[in-house]
């Protein structure tokens, strides 16, 4: 007699491969390359099959050349902003779905709930509407972050696909109810954020200055990971990968290296923790500071 076997947590991984010279390093074109299909290969081998991308950069071109075929992966696209019209936006995310070598795409994502505000939104979910019937894309969404009430937003709009930040020292996501909300609703739950902007690897000396108020708080977590044998990316990716309702984890990876450390902790038994201990007592305060961070950065 046999007995089906249990789901691997990388048939819910998803890839959101980063280029930024930040986290990958400069290389000549033909170099980059083949990091990159080396990348992607890794990724097929282990079963991993979705990957996010942005419109922003070089990455989707990089993709797009470097696909094994036949290629395996699902894609999500996001859209650029609506302040540009409608017929932009349609027109970017055919755009992106050529850059990529693709046919089709699996998601389009509206990059900014504010976008979906008031009769434009209205238009621009109408053209994503009219973009998934004509076959160009098999599901539509949106991004958002908690204080966007997404619930209230899948509610009006009925999306396919519901994408908001979730980790483990923001919690709300789950805390809160949003993620069985969304999932009741029929929303596919896919998790960004999943290493916090990389502030869970970085020590109190490492914390950018917006970030210090936090720097006591992040110290007792990571030293609650100590003391329970874990590091902090397997921590993340158990806590993210088990939580119910969730459709897809999406892990920003720069390298074959990368995600090969991304798919043991992935692997690495789940400890029984108190998840909830971990997250901080003002999320939403981090992740106005985070947000900041990132876009002091930018």
């Amino acid at each position: 007699m046999s007995f089906p076997s249990s789901p691997s947590p990388v048939d819910r991984l998803a890839l959101a491969v980063v280029t930024e010279p930040e986290r990958a390093l400069p290389a000549p074109a033909g170099a980059r390359e083949d990091a990159m299909r080396h990348l992607l290969s890794t990724a097929a081998e282990a079963g991993v099959g979705l990957i996010a991308t942005r419109p922003d950069g070089d990455g989707e071109r990089l993709l797009g050349q470097a696909w094994p075929f036949p290629s395996p992966f699902q894609v999500t696209v996001r859209t650029v902003s609506a302040l540009e019209g409608v017929d932009r936006v349609e027109a970017r995310a055919r755009r992106s779905l050529e850059r990529l070598g693709l046919p089709r795409g699996d998601v389009l994502l509206v990059s900014n709930p504010c976008d979906l505000a008031g009769s434009e939104g209205r238009a621009l979910w109408d053209r994503l509407k009219a973009l998934k019937d004509r076959g160009l894309f098999r599901r539509i969404g949106l991004c958002a972050e908690i204080d966007d009430d997404p619930v209230a937003l899948a509610r009006r709009l009925s999306p396919d696909v519901v994408q908001l930040p979730c980790n483990l020292l923001d919690q709300r996501a789950a805390r809160d109810g949003v993620i069985a909300d969304l999932a009741e609703a029929g929303c596919a739950v896919h998790l960004s954020s999943v290493f916090a902007g990389g502030v869970l690897f970085a020590d109190s000396e490492g914390l950018p200055p917006v970030l210090n108020g936090h720097a006591q708080a992040l110290s007792r977590t990571r030293r609650r990971l100590a003391e329970a044998r874990m590091d902090p990316m397997q921590a993340a990716l158990a806590f993210t990968l088990g939580l119910p309702g969730v459709a897809a984890v999406v892990a920003s990876v720069a390298s074959a290296a990368e995600l090969r450390a991304i798919l043991a902790a992935a692997h690495a038994p789940a400890p029984d923790l108190d998840w909830a201990a971990l997250g901080l007592e003002a999320p939403a305060a981090f992740a106005a500071d985070a947000r900041r961070r990132i876009s002091t950065a930018a």
